[in-house]
């Protein structure tokens, strides 16, 4: 089923829906989540509970996993009048289309500008993964594979299948088979000796709902490991590669080490936020440049370098320091 046939699903009515493979082995509850578009959570619990949800006629538990060929019937649901689809400029799809690094049947890697979420959500009407789902309307599956923060530029990576999307998920939980590379500009002078930063990370979420990371010892052990690449007066080019996966990681252990991101308005303090907009950066300086990576087998490297303006700036704002 594509995702425009799902979006125009009437729920009032019995529906039948046959399972392929892209659904194959997916829990019945993780299906309907994504196949009963704006019905909540609970709701979904709820039907399932009453066995108003049933597949090949036998009540099912959320943990059952869903087989090709399942027929699955879902009872009637009242839904609150659902709101339009947003629509997303010709000029954003266009920017997007052209930014697509790599495509095939099973995957597609997108150098994600900055500034767009990955994912609508929070007063956001849209994020990439909605664009691409209106640039790709004919797709039967499109979910993202990782995420990267709204305003982190550079590669990621969106599945166009179920399996695709489990054989990337086990190696990143498991640590191996996928290695990013990120470049970021941060102010003062890395030391050529820093290699890495290993330091625990809890999330906090604060009363305005915003999430703010630091390194405590009761967080999740976390390590970076960073390179210097380029010394300019009072800044530093650093590659950096995450080993574990922590929300907010490269830009907490880069404050940790002494050396905050240029344009981070969560991890900088004030005056370093005025030096960078009056050097002229607008932005963060955190881009997601190389993805190595294996899928089914075969190995893949795909690269992304700064976008101009950055680099343009780095070249003219910034004096170089030799030796």
């Amino acid at each position: 089923m594509s995702n425009s046939e799902r979006n125009n699903t009437d729920y009032s009515k019995v529906t039948f829906v046959t399972i392929d493979e892209n659904n194959h082995d997916q829990r019945v509850d993780n299906f309907l989540m994504t196949h009963l578009k704006g019905v909540p959570k609970g709701r979904i619990y709820n039907l399932l509970r009453k066995g108003e949800v049933r597949v090949n006629k036998k009540r099912v538990k959320p943990e059952v996993r869903l087989q090709s060929g399942d027929l699955i019937r879902i009872a009637p649901i009242r839904l609150e009048p659902a709101s339009e689809k947003p629509t997303v400029s010709d000029r954003l799809k266009n920017e997007i289309e052209g930014r697509i690094v790599f495509e095939d049947k099973k995957l597609m890697v997108i150098n994600k500008p900055s500034g767009l979420a990955v994912h609508g959500g929070s007063g956001l009407s849209f994020g990439l993964v909605e664009v691409i789902r209106q640039i790709r309307p004919l797709e039967k599956f499109v979910e993202l594979v990782h995420r990267l923060d709204r305003d982190t530029s550079g590669l990621i990576m969106i599945a166009k299948k179920r399996s695709v999307l489990k054989e990337l998920h086990t190696a990143l939980r498991e640590k191996e088979g996928i290695q990013k590379t990120y470049l970021a500009l941060v102010h003062g002078n890395w030391s050529k000796r820093k290699l890495q930063v290993n330091a625990p990370l809890l999330k906090n979420e604060l009363k305005s709902g915003e999430r703010v990371v630091k390194v405590h010892p009761d967080g999740k052990e976390s390590l970076t490991r960073f390179k210097l690449v380029r010394q300019f007066e009072g800044f530093s080019l650093i590659e950096c590669e995450p080993v574990t996966g922590r929300t907010h990681q490269i830009r907490v252990h880069a404050q940790y080490a002494g050396h905050s991101i240029v344009g981070d308005d969560k991890y900088s303090s004030d005056d370093e936020l005025k030096l960078a907009k009056s050097l002229g950066f607008k932005r963060l300086c955190l881009h997601a440049t190389r993805l190595d990576f294996n899928l089914q087998e075969e190995r893949m490297l795909l690269e992304a370098p700064l976008d101009d303006q950055w680099r343009d700036l780095m070249n003219h704002s910034l004096a170089s320091v030799h030796g």
